[in-house]
């Protein structure tokens, strides 16, 4: 099993990464000020219980697939970023004043959640991340290392749930202060719409 002191390291420097700029988290926020916290949230444990998914992709080598075969790693890349521009010209086009009224919260939310899980099961760059990274902490002579590698998987989702949890309370509260302003809401989401196509495109010209 994992000694303590791996599993401190490799916590600390997982914080440190899931807190860096990058397309989940900027996608977390960019919901809770547009859409509120409840969204927010939704897209946090999306990303966030996505990424288990990726563990065992990683446990079963099909990630090194992704790594491998320039072929399968952009049928996924250009998968993820039409599916990001779909979901960032859905928000572009939404009714600000539903969101602000709470009408369909708990129904948006769920959506949410099921978007966030898929767009993160499509994004190869993550699949290729967990392949890279959680091998430097697994130690031949601490156990099975398909095992320790669930470990930091499961590990890396419960950090990153608390990670993403603290930016969707903070962007959900700054949308509460927003939803007093109805014409600067429908530019929030109009400007979420355009980070998701952007980040769409971003993914679609990813390189491995």
């Amino acid at each position: 099993m994992i000694s303590i002191d791996q599993l401190l390291v490799f916590s600390l420097t997982s914080l440190l990464l899931i807190f860096t700029p990058g397309p989940d988290i900027i996608h977390v926020l960019t919901r809770g000020v547009a859409q509120g916290r409840s969204a927010a949230l939704a897209a946090a444990m999306g990303f966030s219980l996505g990424n288990i998914g990726h563990t065992l992709l990683a446990v079963f080598g099909l990630s090194a697939i992704l790594a491998s075969s320039a072929l399968a790693f952009t049928l996924v890349k250009i998968a993820g970023g039409i599916y990001l521009l779909y979901l960032g010209f859905k928000l572009w086009t939404a009714d600000p004043a539903l969101v602000l009224s709470g009408h369909g919260e708990d129904k948006t939310a769920r959506i949410i959640f099921r978007q966030s899980i898929l767009a993160n099961l499509l994004n190869p760059k993550v699949a290729i991340f967990f392949l890279a990274f959680f091998p430097q902490f697994v130690r031949p002579d601490q156990g099975h290392p398909a095992m320790q590698m669930m470990v930091l998987g499961l590990t890396f989702v419960v950090l990153t749930m608390l990670g993403f949890g603290l930016v969707a309370l903070g962007a959900g509260a700054l949308n509460s202060r927003l939803a007093a302003r109805p014409s600067l809401s429908a530019w929030l989401h109009k400007g979420a719409g355009a980070i998701l196509m952007l980040l769409g495109l971003r993914l679609l010209w990813a390189d491995r």
